[in-house]
């Protein structure tokens, strides 16, 4: 296992709440990654696995109890997390969603990487038949208010996107595609592969960890009097205009859009409990679909080898 060195403390605001929120990533001798509530009397620890997720609207991942003891937008954290090689943590938390920070990982990365305790191999999860899932089966399984929401927030609901995984033996490999029907945005493509090296986390921070989440700005007053994106502003988020042929803010990449999307599969990956070795393809991807695909990979043990870790890596 690899964990952290020392309490890191990591306070910030929710991207949704935009309320202050304080968060702490801490050793542990358990293996995986465990988030618990401090501000919740009795608050169990929270495990940040695929099966435990609760919620994946809003654009963001949510694990634990809908109702109860949640915690929301994980999927940046934990894209850092599976980047560094850290499996095992406790992070305790007072509020409902993880520091927004800057809307990337690249803030998040750089106040965790120095205290990374010695690398081990990570449990690895080998996949070997290709599972798929379509957006056109997640729609259907909607009940009727939840499409709307999709619909307000999507601007229209995609029936044609997908995320399939295949075998692949030498790692993470993620082919990311967004395509809208926009100046601004219109088809873009991503491809990153981590291979546990240190070329592969340089790539990743280079060229990744920077890009923002993204959203139309007239949609952002309607947001905030529905108690949503109330701490994005623009320095975290990537802000488009009502035409949705330019951005309000200076872009790192021209391609940030879908560059920011491979963050989020990232996270949601990481969701399996290891170092998941398989080729990605997202095509008009979602958190929703991300989790519905670990489901349908882990529903038959035929689809999957489990390697436990063995030794210290030497990279």
């Amino acid at each position: 296992m690899t964990t952290v060195t020392k309490n890191v403390k990591i306070s910030g605001v929710g991207m949704h709440l935009g309320l202050p929120v304080n968060m702490v990533v801490m050793p542990s001798k358990k293996p995986g990654i465990f988030f618990k509530r401090t501000d919740i009397k009795d608050s169990e620890l929270i495990p940040a696995t695929f099966d435990n997720v609760c919620d994946t609207m809003l654009r963001s991942t949510q694990i634990g109890e809908k109702n109860g003891a949640n915690v929301r937008t994980i999927e940046h954290l934990m894209a850092v997390l599976f980047l560094l090689g850290i499996d095992s943590a406790v992070i305790e938390i007072d509020g409902p969603e993880v520091p927004f920070l800057d809307g990337s990982a690249f803030e998040l990365y750089k106040l965790l990487e120095k205290f990374v305790s010695d690398k081990t191999h990570m449990r690895k999860i080998v996949v070997k038949k290709t599972v798929e899932i379509k957006s056109a089966d997640l729609i259907k399984t909607l009940p009727f208010v939840q499409r709307v929401v999709a619909k307000i927030f999507s601007r229209r609901i995609t029936t044609d996107g997908f995320v399939k995984i295949e075998p692949y033996n030498n790692g993470l490999l993620i082919d990311a595609i967004l395509d809208y029907n926009n100046k601004i945005i219109g088809t873009q493509s991503c491809s990153y592969i981590f291979d546990g090296s240190k070329t592969s986390v340089k790539d990743f921070v280079d060229n990744i960890a920077k890009s923002r989440s993204f959203g139309g700005y007239a949609e952002w007053e309607w947001v905030k009097k529905h108690g949503m994106g109330r701490g994005c502003n623009l320095h975290n988020v990537i802000a488009i205009n009502a035409r949705w042929d330019a951005t309000m803010n200076k872009l790192y990449y021209p391609d940030e859009f879908v560059r920011h999307k491979v963050i989020d599969i990232l996270g949601d990956m990481f969701t399996a409990g290891g170092f998941l070795c398989g080729w990605v393809q997202s095509y008009k991807g979602s958190h929703a679909l991300n989790n519905l695909l670990l489901r349908k990979l882990f529903s038959d043990k035929s689809n999957y080898e489990i390697v436990e870790q063995t030794k210290k890596s030497s990279k």
